[in-house]
């Protein structure tokens, strides 16, 4: 048996070293094997706490962000929260730009680590193609205010060598080789410090990025409307550096909430969307490589961030049974 981790002297000590799974149920025979990094066990539920401690430190460093100053940031609620909680640890104030588009949950989180939050209203509630462009505009005023700083995760390299630990880590969890990595993306942040890591140790892994069908804007060449918290900002980002992936796919957002429900009940995983999709990806990618062959994804997220939505609403083969006392 492993032994449980050391005490460490704060909760920004507690970010990275996630663990890996093998999944069984959801994965058909004559596959390869297909494995999830749990990045929904960082502090906050999501990989985003490795970008958010990466950025906030390096600007401490720079001398860029000094006590008594605001951050700033556009998050769909994700990397809000990690900054949030990282803001809260070392004390400073965040303000986020963010929309009713999002998880009650990632609002409800941001708020009650300390962040003010601005809302940019989506009139369909749905993530469209100027709507991550809208916040991020918002962020961009709020921050021109004296004492501000915007941390500007779409730009901010400092974000990367957060995400490079991921690469690291999948490195030490697999001596023998990873023959295909597949991750959705948003700032791409994560897709290009996993990549990065892991071409130059490993050239001949095969690296897809993941985008929703509905919103193809590197497969198809435009954005569109979807409801995949976290990616598909409607913009090729800075950040994603094409001779870092090999292929773009589309992914039906329809196939990554089923899988998202697969996943809890046969794996019992609770995951959010945009892992969905990954999980959707790698078992195609399985199907082509074959047995023998190793597969390796990530869950963004946890699924406890969308349990207020319909992600995991009763289909009717569940239903509570309700008892009255005599």
């Amino acid at each position: 048996m492993a032994l449980p981790p050391l005490p460490v002297d704060s909760a920004l000590d507690a970010i990275g070293n996630t663990p890996v799974v093998r999944l069984h149920r959801v994965v058909p025979e004559g596959h390869a094997k297909v494995f999830l990094k749990l990045e929904y066990l960082n502090p906050t539920g999501s990989y985003k706490d490795r970008m958010a401690k990466s950025m906030i430190e390096q600007a401490e460093r720079k001398g860029k962000l000094q006590p008594g100053m605001t951050v700033v940031e556009a998050s769909g609620g994700s990397t809000g929260s990690s900054l949030a909680f990282v803001c809260s640890i070392k004390g400073y104030q965040f303000r986020v730009a963010s929309s009713n588009a999002f998880a009650v949950e990632k609002l409800r989180t941001m708020r009650a680590l300390g962040a003010t939050v601005d809302i940019i209203h989506s009139p369909s509630d749905c993530v469209t193609a100027d709507l991550i462009p809208s916040m991020i505009r918002h962020a961009r005023g709020v921050a021109s205010q004296e004492g501000h700083l915007l941390i500007d995760q779409f730009n901010n390299t400092d974000s990367l060598p957060g995400y490079d630990l991921i690469g690291e880590e999948l490195i030490e969890q697999f001596p023998n080789g990873i023959d295909a990595f597949c991750g959705t993306f948003g700032g791409a942040g994560m897709v290009t410090g996993v990549s990065r890591v892991l071409k130059s140790r490993w050239p001949e892994t095969r690296f897809i990025v993941i985008e929703p069908e509905s919103s193809p804007v590197l497969t198809k060449g435009h954005a569109g409307s979807h409801s995949v918290e976290g990616v598909g900002v409607g913009f090729i980002p800075p950040h994603l550096n094409r001779s870092l992936y090999d292929e773009a796919w589309g992914i039906s957002e329809e196939e990554g909430r089923t899988m998202c429900r697969r996943l809890a009940r046969e794996e019992g995983l609770l995951v959010g969307t945009s892992t969905g999709l990954n999980v959707v990806a790698a078992i195609a990618l399985a199907k082509e490589l074959g047995p023998n062959k190793t597969v390796v994804t990530v869950a963004a997220d946890t699924g406890l961030k969308y349990m207020n939505g319909d992600l995991f609403a009763d289909n009717g083969k569940n239903q509570d049974r309700i008892y009255v006392p005599n």
